[in-house]
C-alpha cells in the first residue's frame, strides 16, 4: 500500500514539476532605435567614423572591435563632431539597440557571428583630453 502510494506521488511530482517550473517564452528583444535597450554606453571609448556630411556616421569600440555601432540620432551630432577628423578616437555614450537589418540577416544564418551591428542614440561625443598635450 505504501508503495503504490509512493508510486503515485513520484508521477504526480513528475508530471507536475515541469508544469510548475516553465516559465514560459523569454521576450525577444525589440530591434532598432528607441525600442528595448541592450546595454548602455558611459564615455566609452571608439573609433569614430562619418562622411562629409554627417549623414552616416558609426563607430567601433577599442573593447570589441567586430562590432559597428550606427548612430540613430547622424544629425543632431554632426555638430559635436565638426571639430575632429573621422577615424578620431572620442568617447561616446548612449543607448544600444539591435540593428533590424542585421538581426533579419542573423536569424536566417545557421551559424554565430563576431561581427554585431547595433544601432545606438548617442547622447554626447567628446575626446579624453586627460593625460594628452
Amino acid at each position: 500500500m505504501k508503495i503504490n502510494l509512493l508510486r503515485r506521488l513520484l508521477v504526480i511530482l513528475i508530471i507536475v514539476t515541469p508544469a510548475v517550473s516553465y516559465s514560459g517564452c523569454k521576450k525577444q528583444a525589440k530591434c532598432g532605435c528607441g525600442k528595448d535597450v541592450l546595454f548602455t554606453l558611459t564615455g566609452t571609448d571608439a573609433y569614430v567614423y562619418f562622411n562629409e556630411t554627417g549623414t552616416v556616421i558609426s563607430f567601433r569600440t577599442l573593447n570589441d572591435p567586430y562590432s559597428t555601432y550606427n548612430f540613430c540620432n547622424p544629425s543632431e551630432m554632426f555638430p559635436k563632431l565638426s571639430e575632429y577628423q573621422s577615424g578620431d578616437q572620442l568617447q561616446v555614450s548612449g543607448h544600444a539597440y539591435w540593428n533590424c537589418a542585421y538581426l533579419n540577416q542573423s536569424s536566417n544564418s545557421s551559424y554565430g557571428s563576431l561581427y554585431k551591428i547595433y544601432d545606438v542614440q548617442v547622447t554626447d561625443v567628446y575626446m579624453d583630453l586627460y593625460g594628452k598635450k
